[in-house]
């Protein structure tokens, strides 16, 4: 199975649009998203564009979480605070957003405790993928574009345990 990893997608509906058709082309079961979605609307953007699985944490920037709760339920999917564990497939998975510069300390601290087998973090807009002590850590950056310039996703593929970086 292969998992689309997206994270602070601020609104960008363009952004999204690109980012599900890498999706779709990579054949992915389920979509992870790490934070910053903003808005309700972009929720319905992912659904109207065919994404049927799509299980999220909020980020800082996600001002009506109520409101955003209740979209993802409507539409069928999840939306949780983080730190959200999750096992797909016997690997254990932990998604959190991040908090200022320490987010990817945080995410290796996930790593240490030795209880996750992937850490996946947003927050920090630059992508990371690297193994860290017994368990892989994945940020896919940023799919919105706005603050380095890139528009970037992470392609997961969970039997393999391999991570693989797309710019679009």
């Amino acid at each position: 199975m292969r998992i689309g990893i997206i994270s602070d997608t601020h609104d960008n509906l363009d952004a999204v649009r690109e980012a599900v058709k890498i999706f779709r082309k990579k054949k992915v079961g389920l979509v992870l998203h790490l934070g910053d979605i903003i808005s309700p609307f972009t929720l319905r953007f992912f659904k109207d564009e065919g994404i049927n699985r799509l299980i999220a944490v909020y980020g800082n920037n996600c001002g009506d979480r109520l409101y955003l709760k209740r979209v993802a339920d409507y539409l069928g999917y999840s939306i949780y605070e983080w730190p959200y564990n999750l096992n797909i497939n016997g690997v254990s998975i932990v998604m959190i957003h991040g908090v200022g510069t320490l987010s990817r300390e945080l995410a290796e601290t996930f790593a240490k405790t030795k209880n996750y087998d992937v850490v996946l973090y947003g927050h920090t807009h630059v992508p990371d993928i690297r193994n860290y002590e017994d368990a892989l850590i994945v940020n896919p950056g940023e799919a919105c574009g706005y603050l380095t310039g890139r528009r970037t996703v992470v392609i997961f593929d969970i039997s393999k345990k391999e991570a693989e970086l797309e710019e679009f």
